[in-house]
């Protein structure tokens, strides 16, 4: 089997949104602006339909039929409780905390891991943590 023959998939780039603020004109708008929070390695700042403002990192989501339906979940800045708010609740977001992984590629982290490797560091993999109870 050769390597180079086989598939293989073009890795992702991610946009710069840090500071981005995202105010939807549309259904379709609001849920790519969703989307993107979702996928953004940071903390955004949530304002709803009703005027509250909440800042967290988003966890999770779900893009159901309706916007209703929908919903992102979220830890709120210096909370570890979790709340979920409805696409339809969601009047702007804004992409306020520093997005943690920009400039970071897998590359600089495997060039890390292996100078610690090789300067006999132990215990140096990386355990993903469990998000839920």
């Amino acid at each position: 089997m050769n390597p180079d023959e086989l598939e293989v998939a073009a890795g992702t780039v991610h946009e710069n949104l840090q500071g981005r603020v995202w105010e939807a004109a549309s259904e379709a708008e609001l849920r790519e602006g969703l989307e993107k929070a979702f996928d953004y390695r940071g903390d955004v700042t949530i304002t709803r339909r009703d005027g509250t403002v909440i800042d967290g990192y988003i966890f999770d989501r779900l893009a159901a039929g309706t916007l209703a339906e929908s919903y992102i979940r979220l830890f709120p800045r210096g909370s570890s409780q979790k709340v979920a708010i409805a696409y339809a609740d969601v009047k702007t977001l804004a992409f306020t905390g520093r997005d943690t992984a920009a400039g970071k590629s897998w590359e600089a982290w495997m060039k890390q891991y292996h100078a610690k490797k090789a300067a006999g560091e132990q215990n140096i993999e990386r355990i993903p943590e469990k998000l839920e109870d």
